[in-house]
């Protein structure tokens, strides 16, 4: 972009040429692989537009290309005396950049952004120009490409300028369909910048807008910059890997051979497919050697299968599962379950008698062009088609639709295919106002190459949420209801109870439970558990607001709260043994009108029991006398119970308040050390009537944070 821009006198003697021959032209064929080779000769076009003209009816036959004529005679007027540091007319990166995703099948609206994204930052064109004679979708476009100004950013331009796209990417993916093009462009022309700025560069691309190419599914355009980054990145490496693939070059390749078989295999099958060879790019090629120590002759390519129908790659599958060696552990299936960035295929591998393993890809025709494409091969999915035009609308229709629906101001702009990773990048985005920490922490974030989706169930509602893998329940919580997960304390996955620092899987079902006090708040061990930015950014913000609660002791060091009542009561036991004294067990706490049995022990006590007891039947065995014992008359009993919690302020004083409102008296209690966020509160109870006891469990289950009540 304006890096790449210079003043014509900074090349005197690209001057002449200029005065003599007019402005000079690149062939913008010069595309992929080859630029990785080497320089290759630039040829005159007689018209500068033209090839993308034509790459673009490929795709789009019905297109109107006045526009695009229109603002390509803006961008050359514009940056007409502009030289690039490669020495060419400026107007020559603007066209490659749209040449590039014309080739994608990008739609009108985004190849006449693209022709323009630079006149706004490095000419005198303002926005008000391109929406004038372009309307608003076009400018939107790029006022989202352009760069923030240094001068008043300083040092914090770059990650402004990246938090800007990144937001009206929010709105329009487009904007970063047109960024990563750009950047493809000034990659494969980096060779004219001091080494370590193209270092510089190139950690950004890998870092930042390569896996934006990655979670947009732009396959193209994120190989090309992987190699390209390789080699500037790791150049010894890269020279290794190329030499590697030029001897295999000299050598025989087994995957011609077999393709035409598995293209023998579906035509007796009769399936219509198209088989290809695709080779491995340089970095897959560098992956694989380090994985698989030396490679043979199927290892620098895979065969591609190309069918209709979603059916058929099911009836490709079998065929090849039916007459080759299939590799079970290789076998991934992208179309019932498609990746996070819209790749759908069938992955597998098969063994060939001659002993070489080849992996196979099998993809629809629309799902090839999805895989490479990615968002740009989605056209406009702004656009307001109803359902019965918007089978048959072309992107060039749906562009008009969007730019008349963004003519209201009172609509927002909203995607409603925008992606789970792109919603929280732009949610913990808000929260980062510091640039340094919004570059770190995006950055971290891109680096999550995965995603799982969990389904949440808060008893009203059922929904999903995107989540990076590896994310907690912690993640799930913040995603879910923002600051208000602060009171967190606890979540039940797949209808169990577990903790917060628990890993999700995808798939899972989380239900997350809130305290209903307000000054609830995380604990400072969260932050180790919280993967998602937005997640610790709060938690975060949190404990630095409050650091008497950030630096406050664990609960594991608190000893046990003990609280003892008034009066200890008696039982309500009798044994048929005169003067003996009567004892409640205290492993199984009998209650009327519990079936008991009671045992002679040591001092002439018999302690009592109930009949399903474990000790009973342990008693038995060591010989003690059995004593039969029954209830009094008078129905008031004492009764242990066990109630589990996640621990937060007041609950001992709820549950007690509770406990009072049942007309029960508490003889005493202990509430033993927080483990995870949970603890466990021990009640003996004395009971007016023991058949209160199943409303008593029921009262103290209510009592927010408590998740189970059971006798002791």
């Amino acid at each position: 972009m304006s890096a790449e821009a210079t003043n014509p006198e900074a090349h005197p003697e690209a001057r002449p040429e200029l005065r003599r021959r007019g402005r000079t032209r690149l062939d913008l064929r010069r595309l992929g692989r080859a630029a990785l080779l080497g320089p290759t000769s630039r040829d005159r076009l007689p018209d500068a537009i033209g090839h993308v003209a034509e790459a673009h009816r490929a795709h789009h036959p019905d297109a109107d290309l006045s526009i695009l004529r229109r603002a390509y005679l803006l961008a050359e007027t514009s940056h007409r005396g502009q030289m690039r540091k490669s020495g060419e007319p400026y107007i020559t990166h603007p066209l490659a950049v749209t040449l590039i995703l014309a080739e994608l099948g990008a739609e009108t609206t985004t190849l006449t952004a693209s022709l323009l994204h630079d006149t706004v930052e490095d000419t005198d064109v303002t926005l008000d120009q391109v929406r004038t004679e372009f309307g608003d979708e076009v400018c939107f476009i790029v006022d989202g490409v352009t760069k923030v100004e240094k001068i008043d950013y300083g040092a914090a331009a770059e990650p402004e300028t990246f938090r800007k796209m990144l937001v009206a990417t929010g709105n329009d993916v487009r904007v970063m369909s047109i960024k990563l093009a750009d950047r493809l462009h000034n990659m494969r022309t980096l060779g004219v910048m001091r080494p370590e700025k193209q270092a510089r560069i190139a950690k950004v691309t890998r870092d930042v807008l390569i896996p934006l190419a990655e979670r947009l599914g732009v396959q193209a355009l994120k190989t090309e910059l992987e190699d390209l980054v390789f080699a500037i990145l790791h150049p010894e490496e890269y020279e290794s890997t190329r030499a590697l693939i030029a001897a295999h070059a000299g050598e025989r390749d087994p995957l011609p051979a077999i393709a035409d078989s598995v293209r023998a295999v579906l035509r007796d099958a009769g399936i219509a497919a198209e088989v290809q060879v695709r080779p491995r790019h340089f970095v897959s090629v560098h992956r694989i050697a380090r994985t698989r120590g030396e490679l043979r002759g199927s290892d620098f390519g895979r065969i591609l299968v190309l069918v209709g129908e979603n059916a058929d790659c099911y009836g490709v599958l079998g065929e090849l599962h039916t007459c080759f060696t299939p590799v079970i552990s290789e076998f991934k299936d992208f179309i019932a379950t498609p990746k996070f960035n819209l790749y759908q295929s069938l992955h597998t591998a098969v063994a060939t008698p001659e002993g070489y393993v080849a992996e196979v890809i099998v993809r629809t025709r629309q799902m090839h062009r999805v895989a490479e494409a990615g968002v740009v091969a989605l056209g406009n999915p702004y656009a307001t088609a109803t359902p019965d035009t918007a089978a048959t609308a072309t992107p060039d229709t749906a562009a008009t639709a969007t730019a008349d629906a963004a003519t209201d101001p009172d609509e927002e702009r909203v995607d409603p295919t925008r992606p789970g990773w792109l919603s929280r990048l732009l949610d913990w985005q808000q929260s980062a106002p510091d640039p340094d920490t919004f570059w770190t922490v995006l950055r971290a974030e891109l680096a999550q190459d995965r995603e799982i989706t969990v389904f949440r169930d808060d008893g009203s509602a059922t929904g999903t949420i995107s989540l990076p893998a590896g994310a907690s329940c912690i993640d799930a919580a913040y995603a879910q209801h923002g600051e208000a997960a602060h009171g967190c304390i606890g979540a039940r996955v797949n209808g169990r109870l577990t903790s917060l620092s628990s890993p999700l899987s995808d798939g899972d079902t989380v239900q997350l439970l809130l305290a209903q006090d307000a000054s609830s708040g995380p604990a400072a061990e969260w932050l180790d558990h919280a993967r998602t930015p937005a997640a610790r950014i709060a938690i975060s913000s949190w404990l630095e607001s409050h650091p008497d609660r950030a630096m406050a002791p664990t609960s594991a060091a608190r000893a046990p709260l003990s609280v003892v009542g008034a009066r200890g009561g008696g039982a309500n036991a009798v044994a048929d043994l005169p003067g003996a004294t009567v004892r409640l067990a205290g492993c199984c706490t009998p209650v009327p009108p519990d079936a008991v049995a009671g045992f002679l022990v040591r001092g002439g006590a018999v302690t009592v029991h109930r009949i399903h007891c474990a000790a009973v039947a342990q008693m038995g065995a060591v010989g003690r006398t059995s004593v039969a014992v029954h209830w009094r008359a008078t129905a008031d009993c004492r009764v242990t119970l066990l109630a589990e919690s996640f621990g937060r302020p007041h609950l001992l004083a709820d549950l007690t308040e509770a406990i009072a409102r049942e007309g029960v008296e508490v003889v005493s209690a202990t509430v033993e050390p927080p483990v995870e966020q949970r603890v466990r509160h021990t009640y003996t109870l004395q009971l007016p009537d023991a058949a209160g006891l199943p409303a008593l469990m029921r009262a103290m289950r209510d009592v927010p944070g408590v998740y189970d009540v059971r006798r002791a």
